[in-house]
């Protein structure tokens, strides 16, 4: 029978060499200086234009879902925030597709409120 030889899972002994010590002292400029902030939250700027809000049931199987789209100067990032904050305020799904923001269910007027506290102009329109 061969030994086996046990593999110790405690952490071992920490390395004897740190291979950042040098760069301390090499005289490079700090770096930035990091604060804790609670997690980023949608910008409330007012005039950010005109969003649509529509109500769909085409091509989806009879399922509504409220679509927001026509945002200008917003990148992909932010439509994501947005989208988060949309599902956790309706409690439903939702995705960012080609530029939209598509929640599940009809949940118009909680978009439109989120919309509004975000500084853009929400306009309901289609059926």
């Amino acid at each position: 029978m061969a030994s086996s030889k046990r593999i110790p899972t405690n952490g071992g002994t920490p390395l004897a060499h740190n291979p950042f010590a040098a760069l301390s002292a090499a005289g490079l400029p700090a770096g930035p200086v990091e604060t804790h902030s609670p997690a980023p939250s949608v910008r409330a700027e007012k005039n950010r234009g005109r969003v649509d809000i529509v109500r769909q049931t085409a091509h989806r199987g009879g399922k509504t879902v409220t679509v927001v789209s026509g945002f200008t100067g917003i990148g992909q990032p932010e439509k994501e925030e947005l989208a988060r904050a949309m599902q956790r305020a309706c409690g439903v799904g939702g995705t960012v597709k080609e530029g939209r923001i598509e929640i599940q269910g009809d949940n118009r007027e909680a978009v439109a409120r989120i919309l509004r506290e975000a500084g853009f102009r929400p306009v309901f329109a289609g059926g």
